[in-house]
């Protein structure tokens, strides 16, 4: 039987976010992943390829090529396949593009879902690229009475994204929109960090997905030693990206600062008194969740 290829359109048309979500915890109650990454570089382009294998869940190999500068493509491209975990053989091609948008985009949700004050009004979205349009999607399934509110360096591209979602609310001001926001969101691929802790409140909650190099970061050292930290992953965040990498090889933050993963997801909580940081770093491992959730979905449609 030839596996199937699970386009993007039709393949969405049968997910929904907090089902991933859902899923996503579930798989880390599971065995631990066995991940490989490998990381190419030239100048500002990379390419990433990653690997992960679950007992019981099965194998996964996705590679990734990001090339900022594209124009008249997506500036990340790739493959996944998905690999049966009894025998080896190939149980899906999935389209890339569908695979990195729901997993990063629910990565993010679970971990808000787990972390963000109770009662959370206000969502700021910083960014306006392609996860900042998913994340609006994801979280807007996640906290539906949310007000959403967006800030982008090219005010123009942050008007463009609102023109989706008409309740979505430019702002022109970022540190008074992360000091009025219940839930920050970072979608940028920065070196210079943006998020100042100064600005920061008990009671908030960053979530941070646009930083996935050595040399990236998008909160600034204060930031970081003022928060409860949370990963996805500490095999591939605390080594591998700027966020945590920089300031812990500063000494300004050490590893036991780093509470908890997503294997550990009983000490993800809220704090009213203190603020919640998570760095979204990603891994195959949540690709391989991903993948499987969404075959299941597909053959049971």
């Amino acid at each position: 039987m030839t596996p199937p290829f699970i386009p993007f359109k039709a393949g969405e048309a049968v997910l929904d976010w907090i089902g991933l979500s859902d899923a996503l915890a579930a798989g880390h109650k599971g065995a631990r992943a066995q991940i490989e990454d490998t990381f190419l570089y030239r100048g500002d382009d990379t390419i990433l390829s990653r690997a992960a294998w679950i007992d019981g869940l099965g194998a996964l190999v996705k590679t990734a090529t990001i090339f900022p500068d594209n124009v008249d493509v997506p500036t990340i491209n790739g493959g996944v396949s998905l690999f049966d975990d009894a025998d080896g053989t190939l149980a899906a091609n999935i389209d890339f593009h569908l695979v990195t948008k729901w997993k990063t985009a629910a990565d993010s949700l679970l971990a808000a879902r787990r972390l963000a004050p109770a009662g959370a009004q206000r969502i700021l979205i910083v960014g306006a690229g392609t996860v900042a349009r998913s994340i609006r999607e994801a979280f807007g399934a996640g906290f539906p009475d949310a007000q959403f509110h967006i800030w982008n360096r090219s005010n123009h591209r942050a008007t463009q994204l609102a023109t989706t979602w008409p309740d979505l609310r430019v702002e022109d001001d970022l540190e008074t929109a992360v000091r009025a926001a219940d839930i920050i969101v970072g979608c940028t691929r920065t070196t210079d960090p943006w998020l100042q802790g100064d600005w920061l409140r008990p009671g908030q909650h960053v979530n941070l997905i646009g930083a996935y190099r050595p040399d990236m970061r998008e909160a600034d050292d204060e930031a970081v030693r003022r928060a409860h930290l949370y990963v996805d992953s500490i095999d591939t965040t605390v080594g591998h990206i700027g966020e945590l990498k920089i300031p812990l090889e500063a000494g300004t933050i050490t590893h036991d600062q780093i509470r908890a993963d997503f294997y550990d997801l009983d000490a993800f909580a809220p704090d009213p008194e203190g603020i919640t940081l998570f760095k979204n770093g990603g891994g195959a491992h949540l690709d391989l969740m991903t993948c499987r959730y969404i075959l299941d979905r597909w053959q049971a449609q």
